[in-house]
């Protein structure tokens, strides 16, 4: 894991939106795999003004999004179709046929997850994937427990899930209990994996994550098995780490790394 400690909320969406704007500049087809929730909102902001200043363009480019509500169809205003189409789909030149998230009005969501799997594959599998993190350590909505090689699937939500996303729906609105998720196992698959999370409430996941013991009990942990896993978080979600301050001298040595192997790249051109 690289684990790159910020002062605040502003800056991590800023360095996480820098790491999909060189990804998709570097390769303009680039499969990105996107999530929901509060966290990423800023970061699809950054995305946004990138793509309207002429910074970077997603036309040519793929997303996959994480999970989905099972039951509610992409019109619903709480459905991640949804959302994501406010959030950022509408603003960006992506196309709306490149854009995929689980389908919540699935007839067969069993077959629904096989065929999620299979666009994926087809596609060359995820480039770039993004991640918030839940106060239990969800990632998706894998929940505790959730294997770590496990496949895109139907979930069952916890309560804690549930009463944190309540505050999303009206007093006496249906609230799904099911999701379609991308697996741990399938995350675990992405070539590049980025893992926002910001403020003290989820500082106990954070440490967990990074600091615990690989197990289902927090699912994000499985990243420490990932060759490529970038952990953004500001001081806020930080606060419970035993070793900040050692993450912070490492990554200083790694950004005096990468300018001196520039430098040597660009000597020799």
């Amino acid at each position: 894991m690289q684990i790159v400690i910020l002062k605040d909320a502003a800056s991590v969406a800023e360095y996480g939106a820098n790491i999909f704007i060189e990804q998709v500049n570097k390769k303009a087809d680039s499969v990105l795999g996107l999530a929901t929730g509060s966290t990423p909102v800023a970061l699809y902001q950054e995305l946004i003004k990138a793509n309207q200043s002429g910074q970077v363009s997603f036309a040519e480019s793929i997303s996959f999004n994480l999970d989905e509500y099972l039951g509610l169809d992409g019109s619903h205003q709480q459905s991640y179709r949804y959302f994501m189409n406010e959030q950022l789909f509408n603003h960006i030149d992506i196309k709306q046929e490149n854009t995929h998230v689980p389908p919540g009005d699935a007839q067969n969501p069993v077959d629904a997850c096989l065929e999620y799997e299979s666009a994926m594959a087809n596609k060359g599998g995820v480039d770039v994937q993004l991640l918030g993190i839940g106060r239990n350590g969800h990632i998706g909505f894998n929940e505790p427990s959730s294997g770590l090689r496990s496949r895109t699937r139907v979930k069952t939500l916890t309560k804690e899930t549930i009463d944190d996303n309540a505050r999303f729906f009206s007093e006496g609105e249906y609230q799904p209990h099911l999701s379609i998720t991308m697996g741990i196992g399938t995350i675990l698959e992405a070539k590049k994996i980025v893992l926002l999370a910001t403020g003290e409430n989820k500082a106990d996941a954070v440490r967990d994550m990074v600091e615990g013991p690989l197990a289902a009990i927090c699912p994000a942990s499985a990243l420490q098995l990932h060759q490529d896993a970038v952990i953004v978080i500001d001081e806020a979600a930080a606060s419970k780490l035993a070793h900040g301050e050692f993450y912070k001298h490492i990554e200083s040595e790694n950004q005096k790394l990468q300018s001196y192997l520039a430098e040597l790249a660009s000597q020799a051109k």
